[in-house]
């Protein structure tokens, strides 16, 4: 690897040890993800336990909560202490507007959230995050794992010449892209929006690696040719740079909360012709800034 990679890595793997006084946090690598336990969800954090989830999730980017038996109110109540929660677009007729069903069968003919990707980047202001809550998994007892991306160490581990020409750029992220082809509901207003290439998170100040395969189109800066070059040279790094990596194995009545503004996500759809169910609350955002 890279001296450049490693350093980047080293600066985070050397960061002094946290305390929690109302939890307790087990990471899933050095770098990204970590398993939360000794709350029960189904019941209002107090101050303390509220303040000691959003500084984990702030430190690694990915928390999981096993044993949950969670109601949507409860869901959304926990979704809302971040945040306004983010209606889903566009909703099903006659289903509850903030709460997504994520549901693949036997007669699921393509997955959910394929590839490598953040949720909503075409929007004006992405989500903060999202929280998702299986209730089934795969009956064969695994499969579906979701696999999440550190995208402040995919900027990191660049070269210094690649981050100096990216710092600066800007991307179209186009709503009409994971559609692939067909056409979404009439009603639908396709979001498409300009944003920088390379972000700051709005509350750590850390830049991070802001495209994705499933909504980037383009460069606005560079030629067509040069902005897929780039662009396929960045999602090729982010796929295949496993040290940028986490993997959640799920089980029943699990919940994952990742941060949409600096992690990415991919769901393996490992497990057909098995069934796999859950819900999705998403959280309000803002827009990325350079």
């Amino acid at each position: 690897m890279e001296q450049f990679a490693l350093d980047a890595i080293e600066h985070i793997t050397t960061r002094p040890p946290e305390n929690y006084e109302a939890l307790v946090v087990g990471p899933l690598t050095p770098l990204l993800g970590a398993e939360v336990s000794g709350l029960d969800l189904s019941r209002e954090l107090t101050g303390t336990q509220f303040t000691e989830v959003k500084r984990a999730f702030l430190a690694h980017h990915v928390l999981v909560f096993r044993d949950q038996t969670l109601s949507a109110e409860d869901h959304k109540r926990f979704a809302g202490r971040f945040g306004p929660l983010r209606p889903v677009a566009p909703a099903p007729e006659g289903s509850d507007p903030y709460v997504l069903e994520i549901s693949a069968t036997e007669e699921s003919r393509a997955p959910a959230d394929a590839g490598w990707h953040a949720d909503g980047t075409a929007d004006e202001e992405p989500p903060l995050g999202s929280m998702l809550y299986l209730t089934r998994t795969p009956e064969i007892g695994s499969g579906g794992d979701t696999l999440f991306a550190n995208m402040h160490l995919a900027y990191e581990t660049l070269s210094p010449a690649m981050k100096t020409f990216l710092d600066g750029l800007t991307a179209v992220h186009d709503g009409l892209l994971p559609w692939d082809g067909q056409t979404p509901p009439a009603a639908y207003v396709v979001p498409r929006s300009e944003h920088p290439v390379v972000a700051r998170h709005p509350e750590t100040g850390r830049k991070l690696l802001f495209v994705n395969g499933a909504h980037t189109s383009h460069i606005v800066q560079l030629s067509r040719g040069e902005s897929r070059a780039v662009l396929d040279m960045l999602f090729a790094h982010i796929a295949r740079t496993p040290i940028l990596t986490c993997r959640v194995r799920w089980e029943p009545n699990t919940l994952v909360f990742w941060d949409n503004r600096c992690v990415q996500h991919h769901a393996a759809w490992d497990y057909y012709p098995h069934s796999r169910y859950g819900r999705r609350v998403a959280i309000d955002g803002q827009r990325p800034q350079a």
